[in-house]
């Protein structure tokens, strides 16, 4: 596919999304919400990728929503926000949800200016690495508008509600180090995007399904209760335990040899 406001590369399965709008600081119009949209769900579908890198090109990540594109056609605001049922998600909100529900480790490295709709993108993402000179704001409040694109939902896994609350009502501007002490981001790095390749590396040793395993009882159970967590714990290692891939790991631990991995699990 032949995308236009993305740049995606795959280099041993691990695939980089990144945002490509360089000229208008990737600001998000709506033919990038389509085809984050599009990816995102393509690669939920592939077996063969073991991880995902989510960045943005041209020295920072995004500026946020394109507000003049898309506000000056009301067409695109309601396709932004239309949904069959209120609890499903509406395109504004599957470009962040989207990035949780692909079964392989999904790694954002964040440079420059990370505002508004940039931020909650990132906050779909499961680790997010920042340069120390990144920006970062939830910027919705300043337009006199909520956020509304389903970053809360990662948002209130990492932060406490005082935090996310501060965050979201004043839509302030806080440096890479603050996000790290409030938990919205998980490291600062002077080399983010080979910290994410590193991490990568190490992930991409491991056996496939093991690592969507983890992800996805992780996701499903973080809020959950605790006879839910238990019950997906052993759900999960029943699923493994029965896979080629558990046997692989073994040999590979036992022999010190890189033996190849199968493709992940249907289930996962």
């Amino acid at each position: 596919m032949t995308w236009n406001k993305l740049d995606v590369t795959e280099h041993k399965g691990v695939v980089t999304v990144a945002l490509n709008r360089p000229e208008k600081l990737n600001a998000i119009d709506k033919e990038m919400f389509d085809e984050l949209d599009t990816i995102s769900k393509q690669l939920r579908k592939r077996k063969d990728i073991r991880a995902v890198i989510l960045t943005g090109n041209g020295g920072t990540f995004s500026s946020g929503i394109d507000i003049k594109s898309i506000v000056s056609d009301k067409s695109k605001v309601l396709n932004l926000l239309a949904k069959l049922l209120p609890g499903n998600a509406n395109l504004a909100q599957r470009v962040s949800r989207n990035w949780r529900m692909i079964p392989v480790p999904v790694i954002a490295v964040i440079e420059g200016r990370c505002y508004g709709g940039g931020l909650q993108i990132v906050m779909g993402a499961d680790i997010r690495i920042v340069a120390p000179s990144t920006e970062l704001s939830i910027m919705e409040v300043r337009w006199g508008l909520v956020p509304d694109m389903g970053g809360l939902l990662a948002l209130r896994e990492v932060v406490s509600k005082d935090v996310a609350l501060k965050l979201t009502l004043t839509g302030d501007i806080i440096t890479a180090e603050k996000a790290l002490e409030f938990g919205v981001v998980t490291e600062v790095s002077e080399q983010p995007m080979q910290a994410a390749q590193a991490l990568c590396d190490k992930i991409t040793k491991a056996s496939p399904d093991a690592i969507a395993a983890i992800k996805h009882t992780t996701n499903r159970c973080w809020v959950s209760s605790e006879r839910s967590l238990l019950a997906k714990e052993t759900f999960s290692q029943i699923r493994l335990l029965l896979g080629k891939n558990f046997s692989i790991a073994v040999k590979r631990q036992r022999t010190s040899t890189d033996i190849e991995y199968k493709d992940r699990q249907s289930f996962w």
